[in-house]
């Protein structure tokens, strides 16, 4: 599809934003508020995240970087955390999936509005092992399940029709057995190097405590707002 291109010689009407604009005043962080490691710290802030019923608290936006630095964001779901790091699933040869191949260094976001929270997670990642990937595919919706198979995902297809036909075809190829785990498929898990957890404050003075992993342990550093 292929829309007009607007007039090269204007940039059309400007949408003026200055005015949306929020008090943070909710709760504050200091240091003595956290816990030993950025892990447990996580998960308190996880599970006020889940108690306020925020709408998917799992969503974190997932920031990488093509080999020759070109960023890209997206919103993925973190599926599990513990003190080796977090963990999301994915189609290995998506955009996303080649770039963490060739750069494997991301960045989570835990973008916690109604809390006036965020969480930036910062680190390496790698493949989780085969079993661990067998095992949470197999935990998933049979839909779902199918659905892995039937995305290429990233790649240009000629329009929708051409993933519910393609839908129709699986579901009647694997008719009364298990769904197999697609080998393009599988599980990434970041291993953080800096954790920042940011409260916002009244007058744009937000608390932001980082911690960065050094040879015996984290450190805790206070950053500028």
């Amino acid at each position: 599809m292929i829309f007009d291109r607007p007039p090269a010689s204007g940039h059309g009407h400007a949408v003026t934003l200055a005015d949306l604009r929020k008090e943070y005043s909710l709760a504050g962080l200091t240091e003595s508020d956290l816990a030993r490691d950025p892990f447990r710290q996580f998960e308190k802030w996880f599970q006020e995240a889940e108690a306020a019923k925020l709408t998917e608290p799992n969503a974190m936006t997932l920031c990488t970087a093509s080999r020759d630095g070109r960023p890209a964001g997206r919103t993925v779901l973190l599926k599990s955390f513990d003190g080796r790091g977090f963990v999301f699933f994915s189609n290995y040869e998506s955009r996303k999936g080649r770039e963490l191949h060739d750069n494997p260094h991301a960045t989570l976001l835990f973008p916690w509005l109604a809390l006036e929270r965020q969480v930036i997670v910062e680190g390496t990642v790698t493949k989780v092992p085969r079993e661990e990937s067998e095992a949470y595919f197999h935990s998933r919706p049979r839909a779902s399940q199918l659905g892995a198979w039937v995305s290429q995902q990233s790649s240009l297809i000629s329009g929708r029709g051409m993933l519910e036909e393609s839908m129709k075809l699986l579901e009647q190829k694997y008719a009364g057995r298990d769904v197999p785990l697609p080998p393009h498929w599988g599980g990434w898990r970041l291993a953080p190097e800096l954790v920042e957890f940011w409260q916002g404050r009244r007058s744009r003075l937000h608390d932001r405590l980082r911690y960065r992993r050094e040879k015996d342990g984290w450190v805790v550093e206070r950053l500028a707002p």
